[in-house]
C-alpha cells in the first residue's frame, strides 16, 4: 500500500485489509523497488509450482477451454478476456458441469465472504458479462442456463 497516511492507526488498518506493506509519502524510489522485490521473492519461495509431469488441468465444454494453470479461455480456438471473477465463476459451473450452483454457492465460492444478500445482484451483472463474452443468452443458453430463483448450470 502506497499512501500519505502515516499515522499509526492508518498503518494498522490497511495491514489488516490485507496489504503485505505499507509506505508512506515521501518515499525513495529504491527503497521501494527492494520492499517490491522482497515481496516477488517470498512469493516465489512460498508459492509451490506445479510439478513437470503434472499436466495443466483444463476443464472444457463443448468449444469452452478453460486453462486452469495459465487462467486462459478459449472459445473454438480464439481467445476470450475474463476478469478474475468472471473466470472463477466459470471455473466453478464447468467443475461442476451438469449440476446447479445457487448465487450463494457462487457467491461464497468466488468472493469467501460470509455475508450474502438474496437482492444482490453481484452474480447476475458478472454473468450477464461472461455471456456477452461467450457470444451466449439467456434465452437460447448454448454455455450458461439459469434455473431460475436457484442459480446457474453448465
Amino acid at each position: 500500500m502506497l499512501t500519505a497516511k502515516d499515522e499509526e492507526t492508518d498503518k494498522i488498518t490497511g495491514l489488516t485489509l490485507g496489504a503485505d506493506d505499507y509506505v508512506t509519502k515521501p518515499f525513495r524510489p529504491l527503497e521501494l523497488i527492494a520492499r517490491v522485490k522482497a515481496q516477488l521473492r517470498r512469493y516465489k519461495k512460498y508459492t509451490p509450482a506445479l510439478p513437470e509431469n503434472e499436466p495443466a488441468k483444463v476443464l472444457t465444454y463443448k468449444k469452452l477451454v478453460l486453462n486452469m494453470q495459465t487462467y486462459e479461455c478459449e472459445l473454438g480456438g480464439e481467445a476470450v478476456s475474463l476478469t478474475p471473477t468472471e473466470f472463477s465463476i466459470l471455473r466453478i459451473l464447468l467443475e461442476n458441469q451438469g449440476m446447479v450452483v445457487t448465487l450463494e454457492e457462487l457467491f461464497h465460492k468466488v468472493w469467501e465472504d460470509e455475508y450474502y444478500s438474496r437482492n444482490s445482484s453481484m452474480i447476475t451483472v458478472h454473468v450477464r458479462h461472461l455471456r456477452e463474452k461467450l457470444k451466449d443468452t439467456a434465452e437460447k443458453p448454448k454455455y450458461i442456463k439459469t434455473v431460475w430463483g436457484v442459480g446457474y448450470k453448465i
